[in-house]
């Protein structure tokens, strides 16, 4: 039931986009295609789980070393390789969504949504046992889910968005803010759900 609770929480009720407002330039700057929205997704699902699992042993290193102060830091330099590697792998495999992503695939680096899943999987399961690690673990994965589900919704809106009438003045960013907000608010009622 802890694992259940936990991905409904990490997907919706603490969405990092619609609820905690963390990655919000890559949510508004790649998602007006599905394609490229998803694969922003997968990349941030990649890099979340990871990062945590990584983190999880950084930490460790750090309380060793009582040099927990250096932990933004490190974590933004663990995230950065991490990035590196998901940027070296797209290149590679897939050139067309590398190049589809652009600049905001380098800017998955800086996204605080994945420093701030880093920081909040310290601060709630800490480094004593295996199972916070599983907990950090899934706690990344399915908050790079709830990334990707509020980014894919966005971008399915602003694709529908584009073949409909919208007075000029609503046109372009003001539109996709308005369904932005709304979808967060839409995502703000799962808040009952876990305590």
């Amino acid at each position: 039931m802890t694992y259940l609770l936990l991905i409904i929480a990490a997907v919706f009720v603490n969405n990092f986009v619609l609820a905690q407002f963390l990655g919000c330039c890559p949510f508004l700057g790649v998602s007006k295609k599905i394609d490229t929205a998803l694969g922003m997704g997968l990349a941030v699902i990649f890099v979340m789980g990871l990062a945590s699992i990584f983190i999880w042993f950084v930490q460790k290193l750090l309380v060793f070393f009582a040099v927990e102060y250096l932990q933004t830091i490190v974590f933004i330099l663990v995230i950065a390789a991490l990035v590196q590697l998901v940027e070296m792998i797209l290149k590679k495999f897939l050139p067309s969504l590398y190049s589809a992503l652009g600049v905001y695939l380098p800017l998955i680096t800086t996204n605080c949504a994945v420093l701030g899943v880093a920081i909040i999987n310290v601060q709630a399961y800490g480094v004593a046992t295996g199972e916070s690690l599983l907990l950090s673990f899934l706690n990344g994965i399915f908050s790079g889910v709830g990334f990707t589900l509020a980014i894919l919704l966005l971008a399915g809106i602003r694709e529908r968005m584009a073949h409909n009438d919208i007075p000029k003045a609503f046109q372009g960013f003001p539109i996709t803010l308005i369904a932005a907000c709304i979808m967060s608010m839409s995502f703000v009622t799962f808040a009952g759900m876990v305590g």
